[in-house]
């Protein structure tokens, strides 16, 4: 145990990982990134906090091309700062918050705000299908109380691709605010909250900026949070407090901050930059999700979602309906050969899922359906 430990203070000696991750996040990340932990760092400390205000700004600048926008960091998991953004930014007087749901991720926002008490609205869709946009402007018609309108961009359940612009377009229509789940989207995929009209994106560090979990992260109008002071149903998950206390104290958090995750994620900018940001990222992304429906479809495999709805973060694909298969089986096989992928999480549909984000290139792609293909044993 002693030996391994003194092994891993030398970067240069990280090993590779066993496996990678295909997954839509935690997923598998560089050296350079996992190299980033290795240094102890105080929160109090002006070069940490310094290293705190430039993700700040690399964030806002990723997202916007204006001074409008904020950037708010919060510990936890990506949930916790859906939950900071949504019970921060409603009023406590009745007004009422309108969620688009067709996944689990729609679903936990209901829940969330069903939890602090704040009056919420569904919208439903299939988890195959994305909203109708018709059904949306109906109403927001009949329920004028609704405050805020909120959607995930790209719901994992399946990895659907919600249209983002059209469903802004009719929430600007009726003065709303506009509240993006973009967890599994933003860094990934270009997205202009200017254009968009984004109040309020959520993400998290362990999606496509490909760092590790511990913190997530939300980008506010700055004048939308100015008028927030006093609506959070929480201490720790007032992103309002958060935000005012890391202008204040530039960069300080007001609670033990995740130090090594820190810097794992202002490695992940880096390294963003590095591949020539979000653009190039994105038709990775792209080329490695296009070659795994290629290679999975020559293998007898098929989507779930229609082509034209798919996001390049994650695929569902259904299950062989052969007896002998299992995907417990069919897991651990992959698993051997170096690939870790996801169960299905559609509720009335038999699937799996793969990841194509993270530190995979195509040629990763590549081998996994090699492995694909050595591990079908029905």
């Amino acid at each position: 145990m002693c030996d391994r430990l003194y092994e891993l203070i030398d970067p240069t000696l990280i090993p590779d990982n066993p496996y990678l991750l295909l997954t839509p996040g935690p997923l598998s990340t560089t050296k350079g990134v996992r190299s980033a932990m290795l240094k102890d760092w105080c929160t109090w400390d002006h070069e940490y906090n310094d290293v705190v205000q430039a993700i700040r700004t690399e964030l806002v600048a990723i997202g916007s091309k204006s001074d409008d926008y904020t950037a708010v960091l919060m510990q936890g998991s990506g949930t916790f700062s859906v939950e900071a953004a949504l019970q921060t930014i409603m009023p406590n007087d009745g007004c009422s918050l309108l969620v688009l749901a067709n996944g689990a991720y729609g679903e936990r926002m209901v829940s969330i705000a069903e939890y602090v008490s704040i009056p919420v609205i569904k919208l439903t869709a299939l988890e195959t299908q994305t909203f109708c946009l018709e059904s949306l402007e109906q109403t927001l018609q009949n329920h004028p109380f609704v405050t805020a309108v909120a959607v995930v961009h790209c719901e994992t359940t399946t990895g659907i691709l919600n249209p983002i612009e059209e469903i802004g377009k009719i929430v600007k229509k009726y003065n709303k605010l506009f509240i993006v789940d973009a967890m599994s989207s933003f860094g990934g995929i270009p997205i202009d909250m200017d254009t968009l009209g984004i109040d309020v994106l959520i993400s998290s560090a362990n999606k496509c900026i490909q760092g590790v979990p511990g913190f997530g992260f939300i980008l506010f109008k700055k004048e939308v949070i100015r008028q927030c002071e006093g609506n959070a149903r929480s201490l720790s998950l007032d992103a309002y407090d958060q935000w005012k206390v890391m202008e204040e104290g530039h960069g300080k958090w007001r609670f033990t901050s995740p130090t090594h995750v820190v810097h794992a994620f202002s490695e992940a900018l880096i390294e963003l930059v590095s591949e020539g940001g979000i653009e190039k990222r994105n038709e990775r992304y792209r080329s490695n999700q296009l070659l795994l429906v290629e290679g999975m479809e020559a293998l007898g495999f098929e989507c779930v979602i229609e082509k034209s709805l798919q996001s390049p973060i994650i695929t569902s694909f259904y299950s062989p309906k052969a007896s002998k298969y299992s995907f417990e089986a069919f897991y651990a096989n992959l698993k051997e050969r170096g690939f870790v992928i996801y169960p299905g999480k559609v509720s009335n549909v038999d699937s799996f899922r793969i990841g194509t984000i993270g530190n995979v290139y195509p040629e990763d792609i590549v081998r996994l359906l090699n492995a694909v293909k050595e591990a079908i044993f029905w």
